[in-house]
């Protein structure tokens, strides 16, 4: 296993990219992912990284479009090559039309 620090640059084969193609692809009309960064994680067991996405809503009702799009995010199969999905978050953001989207990988 590779150890990571913030001063390296990003562990090789971040899935960083990909994940956020995949998610473009799952989310529904109306919903623009802004600017997503992401952290590094690592617990006893695992490594692998905090990838989040802020998003506004062009219309609807965010409390309900935040519930079926968690719903929907944590049934999907994500085709990530030497990681795996662990968690999946849709929290309500700053402002009434903001969600933020938090995906935790782990190293496969």
């Amino acid at each position: 296993m590779m150890r990571w620090s913030p001063a390296l640059p990003p562990r090789p084969g971040c899935p960083h990219r990909r994940l956020r193609h995949l998610l473009l692809r799952e989310l529904p009309t109306g919903l623009a992912v802004g600017a997503s960064t992401f952290r590094p994680w690592a617990s006893a067991s695992f490594v692998g990284a905090r990838h989040i996405f802020p998003c506004t809503l062009a219309v609807g009702d965010a409390a309900m479009v935040r519930r079926a799009l968690h719903d929907r995010l944590g049934a999907t199969e994500w085709a990530l090559v030497g990681h795996i999905v662990a968690d999946v978050v849709v929290e309500s953001g700053d402002q009434p039309d903001r969600l933020r989207i938090e995906i935790l990988t782990v190293e496969d």
